[in-house]
């Protein structure tokens, strides 16, 4: 398991993201911290892999916690989760190292993409730290480990149609591990039947999600989507 510490001085957003990181495999939250002195005190007092890191702190920024971290020889891995989104703040955290940089408001599927990239960065460098000393091409794997792909619910949406509404549909039929209908799907999301049903139509086609019919004693048949594991 990678152990994770959360890093947001919102509560309710570091609540989130927590919840986010419980929901990718392989990942779980050893720690939450609102402050740079509980970030700090959090990396010291047990071992942590990775840090999601905020940058607007009460107490200190988050570059200059990872710059503290540095000094006192903490080499944990640091993704950045933040609205700072000045090139100037960017620059920094890439000199300091920090992995990935994602930007709020985001989505689930943005994060994961983030944290699955970083998963396989830790395979690749466990099969080639093996050898000793790698050459150009395990170099360029641990390298190549780290570029993350769109977003699975982005290529091709449809204009009109937004990330976070993909994303809720997928996860509430990720969920319910069975095939559901517009109908429940509208139910268990709060949207409109006939917007449930043009996603699912666009999610269908795409590949996400595989339709099946009902058929009942009279009428036409139902459809029915059922969640299609990447």
């Amino acid at each position: 398991m990678i152990d994770v510490l959360v890093v947001d001085d919102d509560f309710r957003v570091a609540e989130i993201n927590a919840k986010y990181v419980g929901k990718v495999p392989g990942f779980r939250v050893a720690a939450r911290a609102h402050s740079a002195a509980q970030a700090l005190a959090a990396v010291e007092r047990a071992p942590i892999d990775l840090v999601l890191l905020d940058h607007y702190l009460p107490d200190q920024t988050g570059l200059a916690l990872v710059h503290r971290m540095r000094e006192r020889g903490h080499g944990t891995d640091v993704i950045m989760i933040t609205a700072a989104g000045d090139v100037a703040t960017v620059q920094a955290a890439m000199r300091l190292g920090a992995l990935h940089y994602l930007v709020k408001p985001f989505t689930f599927a943005a994060l994961r993409t983030r944290l699955d990239s970083y998963a396989a960065l830790r395979r690749t460098v466990d099969r080639v730290g093996g050898r000793g000393v790698a050459g150009q091409e395990q170099v360029d794997r641990i390298f190549g480990a780290l570029r993350t792909a769109p977003a699975a619910s982005s290529p091709g949406l449809p204009r009109g149609r937004s990330e976070p509404t993909t994303d809720l549909i997928c996860d509430v039929l990720h969920r319910a591990g069975r095939p559901l209908s517009a109908h429940d799907v509208a139910t268990r999301t709060g949207l409109s039947r006939s917007t449930a049903q043009r996603y699912l139509r666009h999610l269908e086609q795409v590949g996400r999600l595989r339709l099946s019919l009902k058929y009942g004693d009279t009428g036409r048949p139902e459809h029915r989507y059922a969640w299609v594991a990447p």
